[in-house]
């Protein structure tokens, strides 16, 4: 991939201040080429950010610090492919958000990117063995007919999801809460480092940035804005999971959820979903059945 001038400029920009494009949007507007980025009088930059004068100055002295670093090259050598909103790499369905990432940081196989038809599957942190009995109904035929598999990395049923896309031959996105130097949780190691041999980490973040509370709800909306479709399987009413949901609603995403055991609190998510209208799904087919791909 071939980053242009403006590119690493909004490289540089982000790493100091990573925030959504709508945040700097501005400033693009204002100067798409960013020729004036390394040189603005902290006044006009703290109007085009809309930050607070001390924020803006402090700002600019890390802007003029960070303009002869050679963030392509540095995100090379760790393997990191940086893919800013102005590169024509970046996926277009982020575009459309409301908040799109300023930046995309991937390591693995980026070709992923391009599946045409990419499908996520949430679900709790606690799932238990039913999850991992229905994706195996739900997922082969998705990777049969190239569905990528869009997951969060968590614990319990995101875990499942990648690894099932992974047991019956598909390939698998990790949307991340944090920056590549991190891993969370520490439990899929293994499971990120077999994801970057022959699958994609990706996230919003820096390298450097580690997980907090925040970031994972951010992280969601990307999960739901790569997918056409989101699924659900355990999950309890309220709880990140519905977040995502949310999210794909907003989206105008097709969403499907597994019905479940009224005996098992995890159950109580997607059954009323259901109830609210999202479709039940018990195979990959029914998903499908509504696209261009059957």
């Amino acid at each position: 991939m071939v980053l242009t001038d403006v590119d690493r400029k909004l490289l540089a920009l982000h790493y100091i201040y990573p925030v959504p494009f709508n945040k700097v949007a501005e400033i693009l507007k204002m100067d798409p080429d960013l020729r004036h980025l390394f040189n603005y009088q902290t006044d006009e930059l703290a109007r085009l950010l809309k930050l607070p004068k001390a924020k803006a100055v402090q700002l600019n002295e890390q802007l003029k610090r960070h303009e002869q670093t050679p963030f392509p090259l540095l995100y090379q050598r760790e393997k990191i492919i940086p893919i800013p909103i102005t590169n024509p790499a970046y996926p277009k369905p982020l575009k459309w958000l409301v908040d799109p990432p300023t930046v995309l940081y991937v390591k693995g196989d980026p070709t992923i990117l391009d599946a045409s038809m990419k499908v996520a599957i949430i679900g709790s942190r606690k799932a238990t063995n039913y999850s991992k009995e229905a994706l195996s109904f739900v997922v082969p035929p998705l990777v049969y007919r190239g569905a990528v598999i869009v997951s969060g990395l968590a614990k319990g049923a995101d875990t499942m999801a990648h690894e099932s896309a992974i047991q019956f031959g598909g390939k698998t996105i990790a949307v991340l809460g944090h920056g590549l130097f991190h891993l969370y949780p520490h439990e899929n190691k293994e499971l990120a480092r077999l994801l970057v041999e022959r699958h994609l980490l990706l996230t919003e973040y820096p390298p450097y940035m580690r997980p907090a509370r925040w970031t994972f709800p951010m992280r969601n909306r990307i999960i739901s804005g790569l997918s056409e479709s989101v699924i659900i399987t355990e999950s309890e009413e309220k709880s990140g999971t519905m977040s995502t949901v949310d999210h794909a609603l907003e989206h105008g995403k097709a969403v499907y959820a597994v019905p479940g055991p009224i005996t098992s609190a995890l159950s109580l998510g997607p059954n009323k979903l259901i109830e609210q209208g999202a479709k039940p799904i018990w195979n990959g087919f029914q998903v499908l059945e509504s696209c261009s791909v059957l």
